[in-house]
């Protein structure tokens, strides 16, 4: 099953746009060469000095393999920005994808819990009724879910055509998630917008 590194930097806004190309430039194609890479995403909200760098593999043993080799470009990336950053891996059971992700795009995270022993049912909820829903709003390009399943910590990430249609996606969105609470028994914990900077993710 595809697994995901999924860091969160919070960053000087004034010294992101330098990281994001030390990232773009010098992090992407090392990580890019790793065995068992299947691509990274990097998104960004320039006005708070958020970004999310995610790197996808195609196994969880190809992600901790990884680990050595992709640490000290991350370390680098922060300093750069005189920033912090929090790293979390994820198994993606779900991954809906419509169109190619492109340059501009708008990406909504929920960060969400719930209990581990529902973490199989949420898996379903998520791939059988809230994707399909959410895929019916206009712009939906992608939808993916991480999932911690030993602390039930997980993500559910949409992208969108552009950040018009990720602003009209909002309310089909919020109704979306209500729902998923309500089936699930979970804990929505945030709920961050961004811009999609790039994307080279296949599934496997």
């Amino acid at each position: 099953m595809l697994h995901v590194r999924h860091n969160l930097i919070t960053a000087d806004p004034s010294l992101l746009g330098d990281s994001v190309k030390f990232i773009e430039n010098e992090v992407r194609p090392r990580v890019e060469s790793q065995p068992g890479s299947l691509g990274m995403s990097l998104q960004m909200n320039p006005d708070l000095g958020v970004a999310i760098l995610e790197s996808f593999w195609v196994s969880g043993d190809a992600l901790r393999a990884s680990e050595r080799a992709v640490a000290p470009d991350r370390a680098a990336a922060v300093r750069r920005a005189s920033g912090t950053v929090t790293v979390e891996r994820y198994a993606v059971p779900v991954f809906e994808r419509e169109a190619p992700l492109r340059t501009g795009e708008g990406v909504r995270v929920t960060r969400m819990d719930v209990a581990p022993t529902a973490v199989e049912d949420t898996i379903e909820v998520i791939g059988d009724t809230a994707v399909p829903r959410l895929a019916d709003a206009e712009g939906f390009c992608a939808a993916l879910y991480f999932i911690d399943r030993k602390t039930g910590q997980s993500i559910i990430e949409t992208s969108w055509r552009d950040p018009k249609a990720l602003a009209k996606s909002r309310s089909a969105a919020a109704a979306v998630r209500v729902d998923t609470v309500l089936a699930t028994n979970g804990l929505v914990r945030a709920v961050e917008e961004y811009q999609m900077v790039f994307s080279s993710v296949r599934k496997l």
